[in-house]
């Protein structure tokens, strides 16, 4: 294991090379060869790896204030016979098309992108864009382009054609929040099943927690994409909710101690998320739903108070006893990019960086233990897709260069759970990651036997590479250089041919 410095060195990375990546993607192609430059690609190695992300930043001359409010984009890459082929497609959303039509800006992005004309053209405009750039799933014969606030668009699976907004076979209303970050439960009860949730926020929030079969069952005459579940709780407070974790037993929540005050946002002087801040004096909670698939299905939530700080994003869960385990990325305050600031300037520094923690939930008293896993800056952390809700030795994750401070995404990590070992692979200095997906070998038995997929920014060329590494030591298997330029993208899956 790797001591620790005492003080962290200086940035090793050229912020004009971390920022050349912020563009519009000027090509959209449709079953192209691409050969690795470097190594060769597992034949073991069949499936199609989807990526989602912005893929359009500034349209008519203008920019969006954050990258999150761009319009979404799939890639696509299909593997199979030790060769891969290249597909991305931007998804064809009502407010995507509308905007190519006008060559202009013509809503406002929930993250502080404004129409043109300043507050007096923003004011009262509270109508949402459905981007779907949040991420990407398969369920049935649909794949789903996920955005949290709205119902998912469905996209045929090898074309990447957009079919339009699913709701799921009835299932959602017009409209209604579905979560951009659904959990597979590898088959805890059974057959797997993907389980996700909608929010309705305000005084009190509703969770409605939803469960879908994604596989065909013909004893039963189950199809793949089926709800076969569902419950709402209501909870005190303001949820903003983004991820949430899953054991056999509970999906866990984590409502972050935030305060909402619309009237900036209603009156035009900012994106909604930009009146999210920290309440002071606010207390967060774990919010632990009984799965109906579960032992203690129909029972109420268990409420727990956890501990300070703001998570996006979670590692895992598992259950031991009465002890509810959850690993998190913490930051010690919500993070954000304000009205004047420009995104392709922050100063990384002044941001709160990401760490990992695991909270130890006891559930017969109600009280929580913290233990800080990795002192590094990291985000986008999974473990093994078929040990997801068990206890886990290995995670792996986007860090920073640097073991201490806050720095773009320039790494991949594997982190032993248990003993702290941790083995890293670098892009660094001109390379720039982001999330890996691990990918278990088919038959495999060892936790860390598969490979891990990461899109990179390559500032040298300035254009986005495939790296593909071995799962267990980190060892570099092939670079794949990709004829596309594509902007950090946020969520993507592996499905398995």
């Amino acid at each position: 294991m790797t001591a620790i410095p005492a003080a962290a060195p200086a940035p090793a990375y050229d912020r004009a090379d971390w920022a050349s990546a912020f563009r519009n993607v000027g090509v959209e192609l449709d079953g192209v060869a691409v050969a690795p430059v470097r190594g060769q690609i597992p034949a073991e190695l069949v499936g199609t790896l989807y990526r989602n992300g912005p893929g359009r930043l500034e349209r008519g001359g203008q920019w969006v204030h954050h990258p999150f409010d761009g319009d979404g984009m799939i890639t696509a890459l299909r593997f199979a016979d030790g060769r891969a082929e290249l597909r991305n497609r931007f998804i064809r959303t009502e407010g995507w098309l509308a905007e190519e039509q006008a060559g202009k800006v013509l809503y406002r992005g929930v993250f502080g992108s404004q129409k043109p004309g300043g507050p007096v053209a923003n004011a009262f405009d509270l109508r949402l864009k459905n981007i779907a750039n949040t991420h990407v799933v398969r369920l049935g014969d649909q794949l789903l382009a996920l955005w949290e606030a709205a119902e998912p668009h469905a996209l045929d699976p090898d074309t990447l054609e957009t079919r339009g907004l699913s709701l799921l076979d009835g299932v959602l209303k017009p409209g209604e929040a579905f979560s951009a970050h659904p959990r597979f439960d590898p088959g805890h009860h059974g057959a797997p099943r993907m389980v996700t949730f909608g929010v309705k926020s305000g005084p009190r929030s509703t969770i409605r927690l939803m469960e879908f079969a994604v596989e065909d069952d013909p004893a039963t005459g189950v199809k793949a994409g089926q709800l076969l579940s569902e419950r709402r709780d209501s909870f005190g407070g303001f949820a903003f909710l983004h991820d949430f974790a899953i054991t056999p037993n509970w999906a866990v929540f984590l409502q972050n101690a935030i305060a909402f005050n619309p009237l900036p946002y209603v009156l035009g002087r900012k994106g909604a998320a930009q009146c999210l801040q920290s309440q002071p004096g606010g207390q967060a909670k774990f919010w632990l739903i009984p799965r109906d698939s579960g032992a203690f299905a129909g029972q109420a939530p268990r409420i727990i108070d956890a501990p300070d700080g703001f998570v996006f994003h979670h590692l895992n869960a598992w259950e031991e006893g009465d002890t509810v385990a959850v690993e998190s990325i913490y930051y010690s305050d919500f993070p954000s990019i304000g009205p004047d600031e420009d995104f392709r300037s922050i100063d990384f520094e002044l941001l709160p960086e990401g760490l990992l923690e695991q909270c130890r939930i006891h559930l017969a008293d109600g009280t929580v233990r913290t233990t800080r896993l990795s002192e590094r800056c990291c985000e986008f952390a999974m473990v093994n897709p078929e040990r997801e809700g068990l206890s886990c030795r290995y995670a792996w994750m986007a860090v920073a260069e640097r073991e201490l401070g806050n720095d773009p995404l320039q790494a991949i990590k594997k982190l032993d759970l248990i003993s702290g070992e941790r083995r890293v692979w670098s892009a660094a200095p001109r390379g720039f990651v982001t999330e890996p997906v691990m990918v278990p070998r088919p038959g495999a038995s060892a936790e860390d036997d598969g490979w891990v997929l990461c899109m990179i920014w390559n500032g040298a060329r300035c254009a986005s590479d495939l790296v593909i590494l071995d799962a267990a030591c980190l060892s570099e298997i092939a670079v794949l250089e990709l004829p596309l330029a594509l902007p950090y993208g946020l969520h993507g899956s592996f499905v398995p041919a």
